[in-house]
This record gives structure tokens, C-alpha cells and sequence, in this order.
């Protein structure tokens, strides 16, 4: 294309380029030496004839206009199929400083031919362009995974059934949590809540576009350490608990002249290799973003989940997946912890023993949202994909 522009400049003796709605005008020779109009002026839709020359703000904003794709505050998206490493400096020697997987973004602050300095989240490094998706295409990615969510700035709010202070109530948020935005109307904000419509009022909520982001290599070790000692805590305490069976069956036998059998405690294990806190923390996560769902919409998200874990697009544990940084909501702003902590139903318990086992009624999707927002199977009130 600029060749064509500067082919179409050495034919026309003077002219004006339109481009992206601005226009350049000037003396054909004067403006062919511009190296730097040269590259303002890629796109041009057409040369009309005008005798003024360009000023130096018309030419700036032309190339601006062009340029702005990677100008600082632009938008990146991660282009891997797995994860790409974040870099201290530009080259693939440099201490690695963190990690962007699979549909995560961040922004520009500084681009050059071969690298780019961007921000996603706490990670702040360089990342070599052959990883990254930038202008149009990182727009359309973002708008394929990201979405507006609100994040509750009240101390308590009440959840209703409908955009009235007169509705019944589904449950109560607290501040910090953050919930999908589904739509806004007449000051109130609906929400994704345990996959029904609840509504808060948007006086005491932040609402912005949100994308996964990437972690820091300090967040990946604290993620991992935090994900051993849980594995630790609950292989601890399911030790405990059969000392204290294999204990009672030992005092039933002494008590009982009859000869009985024990069956294998498995109902904790499946496909995945799972233990007690796997299920807690899958089924309690299935309540926090499906609660409200049919069974099978609880269901396809423990899938989702586990598609995740399993696709090496996503860090491959069930406690990576699930804590990593923007992926789920309810991990990021502590009501997960919170559900676990009241306790998580049977259903969502059993849902999370399904998916745990292997079983998927969603084939190998990774993404979900609300009804409407994306083309892809329909359970429920969510569209999965």
C-alpha cells in the first residue's frame, strides 16, 4: 500500500489524501520526500487536486491516526495456544518476569518492530510481537473474552429479583465482589448472579471492561505454594478422618461377632485424580457462577472448568485454573473463599464429582457467559463455547 501512495504522489503534481475521515493536502514533490508522511499516509482513499500546502499539525495527526494501534494505552492480546513468557528486557535472554496464557491481555506502554513493553494486570514486561495481537484483531479477541463487570463499592448490598427496592431478594454482595454485567437500566445494574438476573443499584458499583490478565512469576509461586498447602491441609485432615473410621470400625468389629466388609472410600476420586478440597473448591465455585442453574448448567461449568485444566492453554492444576488472575470472578474478589467457608450445596458438590470424573456436556469449551452475549451451547441461562 505505501508504494501504491507513493507511485499515486510522483503522478499527481498536487493533491489531497484522505484518510481515516483527515486530510492532507500539498505539493506533490514536497510531500513524496516526507518519509514520515509516507507512513502517516498508508490506507489513502483518494488524491483530489488542491494547491495549499500541509501543515505540520495535519500531517501529526494523520500519522497519529494511523499509528494509533500501538500507540501507549493501545490494546494487546496474548496470540499462543498454550502461555508466552513476559521479559525483564527485549530479547529471549532476559529474566522472565511473568506470564500472559491464552486470552489474556494487557496494553501498550512502549512498541517497537521486534518487541513490545505492555501491562497486564501486575505484569509489567516485554513480550516479542509474534505472540501478540495487536489493533483490530487484539479488539476482537478482547470483545470475545473479556466483559463488563461491576465490582460492589457498598459494604452490603442486596440482590433483588428485579430492578425495584420492592423485589424480592436473591441474596446479598458484599464489597469488593465483582459480578458480570448482563445490562444497565434506569439506575439499577443486572448481574450474573449464581446464573440468574439480579439486580444492584449502580450508585454503589464500579462497572469497567475486564480482561484476564496475566502473573507475575511472584503470584505463580504464591498461587503454587498456596495450592500445597492446601493439598497438604486437606490430605492431613482426610488421614484424620480414616485414622478415626478405620478406629470405629475396629471398635464395631470388637463389638460385633458379625463379619463385615469395607468399601473403598473412591467417591473423592475420579478421572482427575481429585481429593475432598478438589470437589470443594470446583463445587463451591459452580455455586458462586451457576447456583441458581439446572443441574446441567452446574455441570458444564465444573466442565469448563476442567476443559481448562486439561487443554495446556491455562496453568493445569484445578487450583491454578481457578485462582489464576481475571479468570474467574468470584476467586479474584474473595467470595469464593466466602461460599467455602458457609459451606457449598450437594448439587454444586456433585457437579463438581461429574466434571471431576470426566464427564462434559459441553465438549471442550473453556468459555462461558450469560445467554446472548456469544454463539455456542445453551444450558440454562449460559451460553458455553
Amino acid at each position: 500500500m505505501k508504494a501504491g501512495i507513493v507511485a499515486g504522489i510522483a503522478a499527481l503534481p498536487v493533491f489531497t489524501i484522505l484518510v481515516c475521515g483527515a486530510s492532507i493536502r500539498g505539493n506533490a514533490a514536497q510531500l513524496a520526500e516526507r518519509a514520515v508522511l509516507e507512513e502517516g499516509a498508508a490506507g489513502a482513499a483518494e488524491y483530489v487536486e488542491f494547491n495549499i500546502e500541509p501543515t505540520q499539525e495535519e500531517v501529526a495527526q494523520i500519522i497519529a491516526e494511523n499509528n494509533a494501534w500501538k500507540n501507549p494505552g493501545a490494546i494487546v492480546m496474548a496470540n499462543v495456544y498454550s502461555s508466552v513468557n513476559v521479559r525483564q528486557e527485549p530479547n529471549e535472554e532476559s529474566e522472565i518476569v511473568g506470564k500472559l496464557y491464552k486470552d489474556c491481555g494487557g496494553y501498550i506502554v512502549e512498541y517497537s518492530d521486534g518487541w513490545t513493553l505492555i501491562e497486564s494486570g501486575k505484569v509489567s514486561g516485554w513480550v516479542c510481537n509474534d505472540y501478540l495481537l495487536f489493533g483490530d484483531e487484539a479488539k476482537a479477541a478482547a470483545e470475545e473474552v473479556g466483559s463488563y463487570r461491576a465490582t460492589v463499592t457498598g459494604q452490603t448490598l442486596r440482590v433483588r429479583m428485579e430492578p425495584s427496592t420492592e423485589a424480592g431478594v436473591y441474596g446479598l454482595v458484599t464489597e469488593g465482589d465483582v459480578y458480570e454485567v448482563v445490562s444497565q437500566e434506569d439506575g439499577w445494574v443486572a448481574i450474573d448472579f449464581e446464573g440468574e438476573n439480579g439486580y444492584i443499584n449502580t450508585e454503589y458499583t464500579d462497572i469497567a471492561f475486564q480482561l484476564d490478565y496475566g502473573e507475575t512469576m511472584q503470584e505463580i509461586k504464591a498461587r503454587e505454594e498456596a495450592e500445597a498447602r492446601a493439598k497438604a491441609e486437606a490430605a492431613a485432615a482426610q488421614a484424620r478422618a480414616a485414622a478415626a473410621a478405620q478406629a470405629a470400625r475396629q471398635q464395631a468389629a470388637r463389638q460385633s461377632t458379625t463379619t463385615t466388609t469395607t468399601a473403598k472410600q473412591e467417591q473423592y476420586y475420579g478421572v482427575y485424580g481429585a481429593d475432598a478440597s478438589d470437589v470443594v473448591l470446583l463445587g463451591a465455585l459452580i455455586q458462586c457462577e451457576a447456583g441458581n442453574q439446572p443441574y446441567e448448567g452446574k455441570v458444564a461449568v465444573g466442565a469448563v472448568v476442567m476443559n481448562r485444566v486439561r487443554s495446556g492453554a491455562y496453568p493445569n492444576t484445578l487450583y491454578g485454573v481457578i485462582y489464576a488472575s481475571h479468570q474467574f470472578s468470584p476467586a479474584g474478589c474473595g467470595a469464593l473463599d466466602r461460599r467455602i467457608a458457609k459451606g457449598v450445596d450437594s448439587s454444586c458438590l456433585q457437579a463438581a464429582q461429574d466434571a471431576l470424573n470426566g464427564y462434559s456436556n459441553v465438549g471442550s469449551a473453556t468459555h462461558f457467559r450469560r445467554t446472548g452475549a456469544h454463539d455456542g451451547i445453551v444450558i440454562g441461562g449460559h451460553v458455553f463455547w
